[in-house]
């Protein structure tokens, strides 16, 4: 997939704030600081579509980004550590298990795991939330270039064990959004998924 022109559309804080034009969106969800907003900007080819930050918490609405006038790249409020008041993460929580369970538009789930540590228990909940539903769901370990080769191998493994034990299969696909890693793949999957 050729990504020729990619905009911000809106940033969303509840359901019926949501786009209603029924255009497919492709979700990227992870807990906080995980780095959706730089896979994004990766995937994108550009420094700053989506805010970074090394803050966790930093995506504070549901990001909607518009792809080549045809489909939508959905930046969610990662979930876990973030500086925020326990009522709103707890808010996002279920905005978000709503947003990937009920939404209709959704085509796939690409779920964010740094790779430099196993699954975190709200990890484990995402992939149970997921477990067994219609929309694709697809693990993508991030940050990849800071693991050796030996290190990337065992985050996979690592991985691959969790999914065992929750009786799941999932595509994994590593990522280093410095290093671009991973961006044709990704890409080769919204075009498969969103076609």
């Amino acid at each position: 997939m050729l990504i020729r022109e990619i905009q911000f559309v809106k940033g969303a804080t509840r359901w019926e704030h949501l786009p209603t034009d029924g255009l497919p969106e492709v979700a990227f969800v992870g807990r906080s600081n995980v780095g959706k907003s730089s896979l994004l900007n990766m995937l994108a080819g550009r420094v700053k579509l989506a805010r970074t930050s090394g803050t966790p918490g930093k995506t504070q609405e549901f990001n909607y980004y518009r792809v080549n006038g045809r489909l939508y790249f959905v930046d969610l409020p990662g979930y876990g550590y973030a500086k925020i008041a326990r009522t709103q993460r707890s808010r996002w929580g279920r905005f978000i298990g709503r947003y990937l369970t009920e939404r209709e538009p959704l085509r796939v789930v690409f779920h964010l795991i740094d790779s430099r540590h196993p699954p975190t228990e709200l990890d484990r909940d995402v992939m149970a939330l997921l477990r067994g539903g219609d929309v694709p769901y697809i693990l993508v370990l991030t940050k990849t270039d800071k693991l050796s080769g030996n290190g990337r191998a065992r985050s996979r493994a690592t991985l691959e064990k969790v999914l065992k034990q929750a009786a799941m299969e999932a595509p994994i696909i590593l990522t280093s959004a410095k290093k671009k890693q991973g961006r044709e793949a990704l890409l080769q999957w919204v075009e498969d998924l969103t076609g």
